[in-house]
Order: C-alpha cells, then structure tokens, then sequence
C-alpha cells in the first residue's frame, strides 16, 4: 500500500499543477453566512456556452443545467412557449446536433432525457465493489475535520489552530480512526506517510492513480464538487485574498486531501483499477456537448425568448413630465423594490422613484454602535475607499462594545459542540422563557431609529465630499429636478431563527441592510459645502430640498424614516405626506406579494416576520428575470411584479459614458450572480442548492449542514425556490435592457472582456432600447439585430 514518490518530469508535473489551478478556478467561492452574498456558481464557465457548460457539469458533478423537459413540454401545450419562440431559438443555435426543425424539437421535449451521471470517482468504484459506501465516509470525515479547521468563532477548538488546511488535516487524519473502523485499514500510516507540501501529493497522488495532464482538469473539478460547499468556502478564501493582491493556498490543500483518499483506496481495493483506467479515458476526451444537451439549451433559450416577448408587450412607456416632483424617492435597484416602487407611485400625481445599487455608491466600511467589528457594506466586486462608524465616544458605547462580545461568546458557549450540553443543563430553563416568547411571536422585531447616525472616519474636504456626491447623483442620473423631499431608501429584511438572514440583505452592501448607507449619503448631500461644491460641476440643489434616508422592510414593506425633520421645521409638512404614502404603499405591496406565498394574507404578512418556524417570510428576490437601465418613464407604465431590477439611468446626460460602463460591469454583473444563483438552485439543486431548511446545522458560522455534519450546502435552500408543489422561480437566464447606442455598449464590452464573454456565451441576454421599447438584440460576438427585437415589441 505504501511506495516511494516517483520522479515527475518537471513539464509533466507543471500541466498537472495547471490543471490543479484550472479546476479551482471552475469552482465559484461561497461567501459565509455572516453576509452571505449571491455567487454566480457558473462563474468558472463563463468561457462556455450554456451546452458545452452543462456538458462539462454532467461529467463532474452527474447534473443537467437547464430546465426540466416535462416543464418546457408543459408551457408548450399551454402556449406559454409558442412555435416562434422555439423557431427563433432554434434558429439562434449553430450546432450542428441541432434539431432540423420546430416539430422534431418538439419531438425531443416530449423524449425524457437521460439521467446525466458523474463519471466515477475511486471512491464511487470501490464502494460498488465493497458494498462499503467511501463516499459517504470521505464527507463525514472530511466533513468533520473541516467543521473544526475553518471554524470562524461557533467552535470553543480547532484541530490543527495555525496550520494551513493540508497540514492540519494531516496531523488529524493521522489519528482519526473513523476510515480504519470502516474497512479502510492502513489509512492513518498512508496520511503519516503522504508527501508534506500539497503539490507534493498532488502530483504524487496523479502518478499513483495515473492521471494524465489532459484527464486532470475535469478529475480535479470532479474531486472538488465531491467536497461540495468546504470547497467553494477554500475558493471564497482565495477570492478574499486576491481582492488584497495576495493569494491564498486553501484550495489547493483540498484537492491535495482528496487525492490522498483517492490514491488509498484505489491501493485498498485494487480490483477497481480496470474501470479506473476506463474512467480516465472518458476524462481525457475533450468536453463536448452531446444531441441532449444542444436540445435542452435550445429549449431553454425557447422559455427565454417567451419571457422577452411578455417583456416586450407589457413595456409601455408613460408620459414625461415637466413640472417639479412633490417627492422622490431612490430604491435599491433590487427586484422587490420594483412592487413598492409601483406601490408608491400610484399613490399621488407627482411621486417619482428612482432606483440604484443599495450601497448608493459609497465603498464603505463601516463599524456599527456596540460592535467591534468592521462590516464591508458594498459589493463583493468592489474594495472599502470610506470608512463610517456609529459608534460614540460615551461610557455607553464602551459598555456596549464589551456586552457584544459577551453575546458572542454566549453564543459560541450555546452552540458548541464541547458546550451545548451543558449549556441546556446550566440555562435551559431560563432560556425556555426565551423559547416559549419567539414561538408565540412575541419577541419583536428590533428597532433601529434609536442607532446613533453613521459618520465618514474620511476627513474629507469641500472639494472631497462635492466630488463624491457628484459622482454619485450622476450614476443615479439625478443632475436636476430635485424634488423638496428626497427620500433614499435602503432595504434590509426582518426574520427570525434564519441562518441565511444576510441573504435577504442587500447584496449590493454586502449582505448588510442599506440603513448605513442611506443616513451616510443623506448627511452628505444636506451638507452646506457639499452643496456649494456641487454648483460649482453643474447640480444646483435646490435650497428647500431636504434628502431623507429610510430602510425599507421587504417582508413587512413597512419604512423606516432616519434622520428626519422634526416638527416646525421645513419639509416637516411634506415629510407627513411622506408618511401617509408610504402607508399607502406598504399596504398595497403586501396585498400583491400575498397571493404568492401559501396561507398569506395582507395582515397577516408581517407576523411572518417574527415566526422563528416560518419557512418562507418571504420570497427574497425568487422570480427575478430582467434588469432594465432607462428613464424611470420607460417602464413606469408596467406591471413587472417583482421580477425586474430597474436602474435609473439617461445616456443623454452621460458624457463619456462613463456611467454606462460602470452600470455594466458592477451592477449587471451583480445582478447576473443573483439570478444565476436561484437559477442554479433551482436547476441543480443537489451541487449548488443549500439543501432542506428543515435539517439546517450551522456549522463554524461559514454555513449549513443538512444534519449532523458532512458536506457543507452552498446555494439557497430548496424552500427559497420552491413552493412544496412547484418552483417557485422560474430558472431564466437574466434579460439585460439598457437605453442606449448600440455602439456605446459595444464599446464598453470591447474593453471588458470578462463581462463581454457573459453576453457572447449566453449566460445573459442583452438588448438595446428605444423610449422603453426593445429595439436591438445583441449577438455573440458583438453584432446586434434589429430584427428579433422589432418582432418582439411588435
């Protein structure tokens, strides 16, 4: 079983390490649930089109990545799906496995397609040949010992504290018995005597298992999905570190720790050699898509091309008017702002909104009243320029400080595995008051009017703070026209007893609300030298124009008010209309959103809330399908429901279009993640889905376990996507409209390549519009057509 590390030829072992850093990088980080953003799980496809994608997931991880046939069939017959929109995406496909016309793709949506399996790992083909089930124990020990290595603070120890990932588990599976016990005996002497560095087993480990550089790529990536979320949580950690110019080691280490299994038991259960040798032919064959994977692409695309047609129908751009607005009010461009936003718009003649990245284009990082940590509220994309804090200098902010960390280290007594018990013998009587309180709904939900406002650390000067500001009303395109009240309006979520609460948060804040973001923004545009600073690049502020912030609570779409004008002073009057719109709004926006969630009603919508059982407060932003950057008059006059993030944006007054490459590389980009991740969730639910609610164990505080341990889940949970009878959001590919040239757009993707490659291999579709209407479409390889987009606003 044991051997001496052969030799490698220094070319050989550099493409094996290749393929090593290859296979990370098709692998999309998980950020941990303490601000749990939306991850595009593609994202190391995005060089592939969706067929070639699905075909190379198939292989690595035996999942299909489009919908289910029997779904298309269904919206088929019910002329969801019409013969045009399966001709046009037929005629948009250029494989030559393509169906010759719309009846034979017809024929092939009602042919159940196969079940796309994995190629085999070692561990696969041993445990058929033992009838001892390795891959479960490789996820149960693994599992373990990661819960412990990459522990941010639930647990009270830590194997191997210090150690980089590949040493501490070597130093713990050298003493871990569980593989012995299963009929894996020799296994802690092999770890004992494996390579000392990574690379070493690594390319130890591939000459044990003879895995050639042209297998290696997809049987590294095969070994890396094995390890579900533990290995996305080692790519989020490389990610972090890239953002500071560094790197960090962590995946490697897992592939290594894989390997090192792999090569044990192929040496345990040597009769599985021949199916190996087998499976690394099929490996070594370049990954290409099969007739089922062009077929289901191609139908995919058809649901598509239906959704764009409804798009394009319902889009029925409202008058412009001249005359000044009697409130504004700017929403993150996320898509439940789009049913409030309505909500508030019908509410008088005169209301407009607007809508821009939750984080109101303010990089910060931020360290809140009582805290002694420092939060990034901004997209994960971007790094901290500003610093804010809420904190005071009073003896109460210190005493607060000091009772944070005691409520995390309470917590971690709580929720430890050393500490549980003896916590629910030293407190549970105590802490049933506690219980018995959250299951009645009685505990509230918090109130945050009393947090101390937020300030910028920057000692920023005149010039500073007018350059800032400019900036900013210029990306949200609100050069002029202000109205007396300006409200900007952040959004948060309320639930209770939600290990994933952050995902509800604003991704653009970095799964934080957008309440810090909101009172920063505000403080600086009432600020008088700002507003001297900003006359000076062409925004003249009106004097009697006051900005509010507010935080808007998408699961009870209730508004909070920060920071406001107090009674007898201007805007005091407008500020009450504000209110009773507001009101208005909120109960117009739960009337909507009720009828989507089971057992709903307006009233009863908020309780949900502060329901520590409730599966589904709410629906978070399941549905979502298009981003729209235009005048708000371009969509104001549809009903989108829900399913649109809309982006303020006037070409006309971008000079440069420096606004328009920013929107396309920072918020199309962001809100691609979002939709990719649901859409992964919902397609591929076992590799990039979070699992069931019901069995959810935090673990480390990085994320959730199904159970008592094993492979940590990524993804949202099958409850966020799916009703109990059906999905509950419909997996489409993002549909991008943005009012402006078609050369200015082709522009900006010409110098972004990355973001370019997105639209080129289909992992969104981009249209250029006229006054709301779609009037081009953008083709692979940066051509647009006139023609689709003509027949669809038709």
């Amino acid at each position: 079983m044991f051997r001496t590390i052969s030799q490698i030829a220094p070319s050989r072992a550099s493409g094996l390490l290749a393929a090593a850093e290859s296979a990370v990088r098709a692998v999309p980080p998980a950020f941990p649930l303490e601000a749990t953003v939306a991850v595009n799980p593609f994202l190391g496809q995005s060089g592939e089109d969706l067929a070639t994608a699905s075909a190379r997931l198939a292989r690595v991880a035996g999942v299909s990545l489009t919908r289910a046939r029997s779904d298309v069939l269904g919206d088929i017959e019910a002329g969801k799906i019409t013969n045009g929109d399966l001709r046009d995406a037929l005629a948009a496909s250029s494989s030559p496995l393509r169906p010759h016309d719309v009846t034979a793709l017809k024929e092939a949506a009602a042919t159940p397609r196969p079940v796309p399996r994995a190629l085999p790992s070692v561990a696969d083909l041993a445990a058929e040949a033992s009838g001892i089930d390795w891959p479960a124990v490789i996820e149960r020990t693994v599992g373990l010992w990661a819960g412990g290595h990459f522990d941010r603070g639930q647990a009270l120890w830590s194997p191997g504290s210090g150690q980089g990932a590949y040493a501490a588990w070597q130093s713990f599976a050298t003493r871990d018995l569980t593989p012995e016990i299963a009929g894996l005996s020799g296994f802690c002497a092999h770890v004992a005597a494996a390579p000392d560095t990574p690379e070493r087993a690594v390319l130890s480990a591939c000459e044990a298992l003879g895995v050639s550089e042209a297998a290696a790529s997809t049987v590294f990536h095969r070994l890396l999905i094995d390890l579900g979320g533990w290995a996305q949580h080692a790519r989020w950690l490389l990610w972090q570190a890239e953002l500071d110019g560094g790197s960090d080691p962590t995946p490697g280490d897992l592939l290594a720790i894989r390997l090192v299994w792999e090569e044990a038991l192929l040496a345990h259960v040597p009769e599985v050699a021949a199916r190996w040798r087998e499976t690394l032919a099929a490996h070594e064959s370049p990954v290409t898509p099969d007739r089922d994977a062009v077929v289901d692409a191609i139908l995919q695309e058809a649901g598509e091309r239906a959704h764009q047609r409804r798009l394009a129908a319902a889009l029925a751009p409202a008058p412009r008017q001249n005359v000044r607005p009697v409130l504004q009010a700017a929403f993150c461009i996320d898509v439940r702002s789009e049913v409030f936003r309505r909500a508030l718009e019908a509410q008088a003649p005169g209301i407009e909104t607007l809508g821009f990245a939750g984080f109101f284009g303010l990089p910060l990082e931020h360290t809140a009243h009582g805290s002694d940590e420092v939060e990034a509220h901004l997209p994960v994309l971007l790094k901290p320029a500003l610093a804010s804090t809420s904190q005071t200098d009073t003896p109460g902010e210190a005493r607060k400080r000091i009772g944070a960390r005691a409520a995390r280290a309470f917590g971690r007594f709580r929720q430890a595995a050393v500490s549980s018990f003896a916590f629910v013998e030293a407190a549970g009587p105590l802490y049933g008051v506690k219980l018995v309180r959250d299951a009645l709904g009685l505990a509230g939900n918090g109130d945050a009017c009393g947090e101390p406002a937020p300030r910028l650390l920057d000692n920023l000067d005149g010039e500073a703070k007018a350059d800032l500001a400019a900036r900013v009303l210029g990306a949200m395109s609100l050069r002029g026209g202000f109205a007396p009240l300006v409200l900007l309006v952040g959004h948060g979520a309320n639930v209770t007893n939600n290990p994933h609460e952050s995902a509800y948060h604003c991704g653009a804040c970095g799964g934080h609300t957008g309440e810090v973001s909101a009172r920063v923004l505000a403080a600086l545009l009432n600020d008088a030298e700002t507003r001297k600073g900003l006359v000076v690049r062409g925004i003249e502020v009106p004097g009697d124009t006051r900005f509010v912030a507010a935080l808007h609570d998408t699961t009870t779409d209730e508004v909070t008010l920060h920071d406001a004008p107090r009674p007898g002073e201007p805007q005091a009057s407008a500020l009450e209309a504000a209110r009773h719109w507001l009101a208005g709004a909120g109960s117009m926006a739960r009337a909507e959103r009720a009828v989507r969630l089971h057992g709903a009603t307006p009233r009863t919508l908020a309780a949900r809330a502060a329901n520590w059982a409730e599966l589904r407060p709410e629906w978070g932003l399941a549905g979502c399908a298009t981003f729209i950057a235009g005048p708000r008059v371009a969509s104001a006059g549809a009903n989108l429901g829900g399913r649109a993030f809309l982006h303020s944006y006037d070409w006309r007054a971008d000079e440069g279009f420096s606004t328009l490459e920013l929107l396309l590389t920072a918020p199309v980009v962001v809100a691609s993640w979002i939709s990719l991740q649901y859409y992964g969730s919902a397609v591929a639910p076992e590799v990039f889905g979070g699992g069931n609610k019901l069995i959810h164990n935090v673990v480390g505080g990085i994320g959730v376990v199904e159970g008592n341990g094993g492979r940590l889940r990524p993804g949202l949970p099958w409850q966020a996507v799916h009703d109990g009878e059906r999905l509950a959001h419909e997996p489409l590919r993002l549909s991008v409209l943005i009012e402006a040239p078609e050369e200015a757009i082709g522009d900006v993707l010409d110098r972004h390549a990355a973001v370019k490659a997105l639209f080129d291999n289909g992992w969104m579709h981009l249209f250029a519009t006229r006054e709301g209407r779609l009037h081009a479409r953008y083709r692979p390889g940066g051509t647009w057509s006139s023609d689709g987009a003509a027949t669809l606003a038709a």
